[in-house]
C-alpha cells in the first residue's frame, strides 16, 4: 500500500504533467492560429483553407513534440 508521501509525490507529478500538457496545448493553439487564421476576420466561421491548415498544423505539432520527447527520453536513458 502506498504511503501518504508516495501519494503526495504522485499527485505533484500528475499536477506538473497536467500543467505541461496545458502549456503545450496553449502554445500549439497560438502557433496554429497565428499561422492559419486570416487576421481580417471576414467570416464568422473558418473557411476550408483555414480548417485544413489548422488540421495539418496541429498534426505536425503533436508529431514533432512526440519525436522530441523520444529523443530527449533516449538521451536521458543514455546519460544514466
Amino acid at each position: 500500500m502506498a504511503s501518504p508521501e508516495d501519494i503526495a509525490k504522485g499527485l505533484r507529478v500528475a499536477e506538473q504533467e497536467m500543467e505541461y500538457r496545458v502549456d503545450m496545448f496553449n502554445k500549439m493553439v497560438s502557433t496554429c492560429f497565428d499561422k492559419c487564421m486570416d487576421k481580417r476576420y471576414k467570416e464568422g466561421d473558418m473557411n476550408v483553407g483555414e480548417t485544413a491548415c489548422v488540421d495539418r498544423c496541429a498534426s505536425k505539432y503533436w508529431q514533432v513534440t512526440g519525436i522530441v520527447g523520444q529523443l530527449l527520453g533516449g538521451q536521458g536513458a543514455m546519460g544514466q
